[in-house]
């Protein structure tokens, strides 16, 4: 008869202990989907300012190092401003030129009045003057009536009948020639009245220069201001990568300033994981550089659509063979303040984390 194979205790233990500590195991992941989503396709955000210059110019000197630390209002750089501090010159220039023509059309504008009111004047006096003339050539007219009936009767000389007929003749003469000086007057009193209409608007046309030049004078000097670029916000500045004499456009991407003070979390959950998940539900961060640090947060806001959605190059099912996909959906959560402030100091930005969503 052959032995029996003796049976290894020791074997079935282990193997029933791994057997009840995976039990185990899979029962408390299985209790704990029920009231958790978790995902590890998630990071640290932060903003990153990007540092743009508003002029263009040759860098005169720069200020700050790579990954250095700044406040608001720190100066960065600064651009060479001599093309700038003309330009302000120049400016000025114009505006004081327009200021001058201003007061030039209201001396204008005087000089026609007073011209306007002298021609008016002598209207006045030459209309009376006319109407005096008037009545001596009446006079005289009557008066040669009766001498020439009496020079016809021969009751006067010749002499006394000329003497009259040259009197008439005088009266007239001086009629027509204050006509013609009302006249005249008339037409320089509606000329300085055109001039004085027409300078007038010339004011306007010299006062819209001065704000023209005046909104030229004030740009010039907002570029003046911006040969010196200062941070707009405390943060970290990442590598500064300009020197001494570089050429620099406007709009140009220089580096980055980090603002440190303010930090989220982007977690893409997959769309089956989102049914239960609404804002404000308490989240569990754990950070991959800081594993024995737990941070508290909260759910803050859902994006609108999936990440592949916001892709250069969205996919498209209608073309081609269809392979069905989950997709995620980005969801940002926001720090609470009851964290470590000196441990949230040490996250930094696109560092990946593990998020845990608390559904109860």
């Amino acid at each position: 008869m052959e032995p029996k194979k003796k049976t290894n205790k020791k074997f079935i233990v282990i193997i029933a202990a791994l057997v009840i500590l995976g039990g185990t195991y899979g029962v408390y992941k299985y209790l704990h989907s029920l009231s958790h989503e978790e995902t590890d396709d998630a990071q640290i955000q932060a903003n990153m300012n990007p540092i743009i210059p508003h002029v263009g110019g040759y860098i005169q000197k720069v200020y700050v190092t790579d990954n250095e630390k700044v406040k608001k209002g720190d100066t960065l750089f600064v651009i060479e401003n001599q093309d700038y501090v003309v330009k302000v010159e120049q400016a000025e220039a114009n505006l004081a030129a327009a200021e001058s023509g201003v007061i030039v059309s209201k001396a204008n504008i005087g000089s026609y009045q007073a011209n306007t009111s002298v021609a008016s004047q002598q209207i006045v006096s030459a209309t009376g003057n006319i109407e005096t003339a008037k009545t001596r050539l009446w006079r005289a007219t009557q008066d040669f009536k009766r001498y020439e009936n009496l020079y016809q009767n021969h009751s006067i000389t010749a002499q006394q009948y000329e003497q009259a007929l040259a009197a008439k003749l005088e009266a007239e003469q001086q009629v027509h020639i204050l006509e013609s000086q009302q006249k005249t007057a008339q037409n320089q009193r509606n000329a300085a009245a055109q001039q004085a209409n027409s300078s007038e608007k010339q004011v306007s046309v010299a006062e819209a220069n001065v704000k023209s030049a005046q909104a030229q004078l004030d740009a010039a000097k907002l570029n003046l201001s911006y040969t010196i670029v200062t941070a707009p916000i405390d943060g970290q500045l990442s590598n500064v990568s300009i020197q001494t004499g570089q050429f620099v456009q406007p709009g140009q991407s220089l580096f980055y300033l980090v603002n440190t003070q303010e930090k989220w979390v982007i977690a893409n959950f997959k769309e089956t994981q989102l049914e239960k998940m609404v804002v404000g539900q308490k989240v569990s961060v754990k950070v991959d550089a800081y594993p024995d640090t737990e941070f508290n947060a909260t759910i803050s806001t859902f994006s609108p659509a999936t990440g592949a959605r916001f892709s250069l190059l969205p996919p498209d099912n209608a073309t081609g063979n269809f392979v069905k996909t989950i997709q995620r959906l980005p969801v940002k959560i926001d720090f609470t303040k009851d964290n470590d402030s000196e441990k949230l100091q040490k996250l930094r930005s696109g560092m990946n984390v593990t998020v845990d969503v608390h559904l109860k």
